[in-house]
């Protein structure tokens, strides 16, 4: 297998690579991905002069350059993970990039999949597409419930969803749409629940947790998600759509109180805040589709906790890797604020 990986040098991209690498002896990967702020090669260090593995710099909304990479390799499968993802981001900074990437860069890979003859493309998206669950509904979300997405990010990546339905409808472009709940792990950057707490944590710092806390998600290790996406390469049936979870619902407020139990700390470094606009109240994945074609997750909700206690290890583990990471996310989130307060004296301006 000739495998692009877009976006592998994001946080669960990193994750498939270093596992498909040392799970598959015939695999050969390359990666290609912008290097936007949540990119980092030190992520690939230790794998950068495999000869099973090569790094490619380009975006997936240049179909030129996605052909020229194609073929330049002789790829036969394409999984994508490249995309923006950070929701607050997608709110208060605009939701350009959120479309561009989102929907418009996988209508360009379907398209260099359909005039390449790819074999196989696995489209990554996630199950806040779907909107949102009440606290206490009684039900989950499966591979038909209805695309009902609340907020700009999501939006964005259902656009892309449908265009894979619309390409495999029309086009018969052998695609598959994943769903998945929330990933933790090592790599991720710290603009995310477990590593932002982390981060600050260690720096002595409060930690601030929406509203009353009480939003739950479904959280699943991204070695597992990993592990089921290479299936799907392998065993998915073209067209489908699988979701992803572990059956391992928590609120965030569990989350943290969690976190800051490993990490030694009590409840008094909690800092509520104002809550998120249109901030999904639950979110739940019912895997059982996929588990039929014979996933088993390692991280189950039994073994969380495990989990969790390694990944924060593994941080504190990586001073060097926290310490890079934390300084570029502060230049980024300077450059962020700049681009915010321009666009309020824009808006001003124009009022």
């Amino acid at each position: 297998m000739k495998l692009l990986v877009c976006g592998g040098a994001g946080f669960i991209g990193t994750n498939y690579i270093l596992f498909a690498l040392k799970a598959h002896s015939d695999y050969e990967i390359v990666n290609y991905d912008k290097l936007t702020y949540a990119g980092n090669l030190d992520n690939l260090r230790e794998i950068e002069n495999n000869p099973r593995y090569k790094f490619e710099q380009g975006d997936i909304t240049d179909l030129d350059r996605l052909n020229e990479v194609i073929s330049k390799h002789n790829i036969t499968h394409i999984i994508n993970f490249a995309a923006e993802t950070h929701v607050d981001r997608s709110i208060h900074g605009g939701t350009k990039e959120f479309v561009l990437t989102n929907t418009l860069g996988v209508q360009m890979i379907l398209d260099a999949v359909r005039f390449n003859k790819i074999e196989r493309f696995i489209q990554v998206s996630t199950d806040e597409v779907f909107g949102s669950l009440g606290l206490n509904e009684d039900r989950k979300f499966t591979e038909t419930t209805p695309i009902w997405p609340n907020m700009p990010y999501a939006a964005a990546k259902a656009g892309g969803d449908l265009m894979c339905n619309a390409y495999w409808i029309t086009h018969k472009v052998p695609v598959i749409v994943t769903h998945c709940s929330n990933n933790y792990g090592p790599y991720q950057f710290p603009e995310k629940l477990i590593p932002f707490f982390v981060f600050k944590l260690l720096k002595g710092e409060k930690v601030p947790v929406y509203g009353d806390g009480l939003n739950i998600r479904d959280w699943i290790h991204a070695v597992d998600h990993a592990k089921a996406l290479d299936l799907l390469l392998h065993k998915g049936v073209l067209g489908e759509v699988y979701n992803i979870g572990v059956d391992n619902e928590r609120s965030n407020l569990e989350i943290t109180k969690m976190v800051l139990k490993l990490m030694g700390f009590g409840e008094d470094k909690i800092e509520y805040v104002t809550d998120r606009p249109g901030h999904d109240r639950r979110y739940a994945i019912d895997s059982s589709k996929i588990t039929a074609l014979g996933w088993i997750p390692e991280y189950t909700r039994d073994k969380f906790e495990q989990g969790l206690k390694e990944t924060i290890e593994w941080y504190k583990n990586n001073t060097q890797w926290v310490e890079n990471i934390w300084q570029k996310k502060q230049n980024e989130m300077n450059v962020f604020q700049k681009g915010l307060e321009r666009s309020d004296e824009k808006q001003q301006s124009s009022t």
